[in-house]
């Protein structure tokens, strides 16, 4: 929606915030970067994953495991 102001015609009823980051992005207030979708850290947070995807993306996020009385 940033990049092809056409599409934006279309898009009245989007919150107000977006239209406020495609503004920002305009006037080089913010560059915006694609996120591929197996990097999105924020996954850990909302959905239920796989054991060796929870592992990469908690250490994205520079998280360790702490063993307690032998438990690990």
């Amino acid at each position: 929606m940033t990049k092809n102001p056409v599409h934006h015609q279309r898009t009245k009823h989007i919150a107000i915030k977006y239209h406020f980051i495609r503004e920002a992005e305009t006037t080089k207030q913010i560059q915006l970067e694609y996120c591929s979708t197996e990097d999105q850290v924020a996954d850990i947070f909302t959905k239920a994953l796989p054991r060796a995807k929870f592992e990469q993306l908690r250490n994205m996020l520079g998280v360790t495991e702490i063993c307690i009385k032998e438990e690990c």
